[in-house]
């Protein structure tokens, strides 16, 4: 259990890492996208951090739930962006595909949390 969270954890950083380079080339004019997608991944990194750390299986799944929730605002975020041609094809795919990695993990933990309860 301890090691699919921290590969939560991990995936979540490496999106973090891949947007700061992905998202390098926005026009002025989009940069609130930008920042908005930045911003909520980090919420989102915060998130899984917190629900690592507590104890309480209900608080830890409301974080996890929370944690979703972020990752499809992310994930519209990014989709405008793409729609916009503000990034291309192959970068939304990728992007998109650290994403789903990252709701995998936690809906598995999710139905290792829910199963115990």
């Amino acid at each position: 259990m301890k090691e699919e969270k921290f590969k939560i954890i991990q995936f979540t950083r490496e999106f973090i890492v891949r947007i700061e380079s992905e998202l390098d080339n926005f026009p002025k004019k989009d940069l609130e996208i930008k920042k908005k997608i930045k911003e909520e991944s980090y919420n989102l990194l915060e998130e899984i951090y917190e629900a690592n750390v507590t104890e309480n299986k209900e608080r830890k799944r409301i974080l996890l739930e929370n944690g979703i929730a972020k990752i499809k605002v992310i994930d519209f975020l990014i989709n405008l962006s793409y729609d916009r041609k503000l990034i291309t094809q192959k970068k939304y795919v990728k992007l998109s595909e650290k994403l789903d990695d990252i709701v995998k993990y936690i809906s598995g933990l999710l139905k290792c949390i829910n199963s115990r309860a």
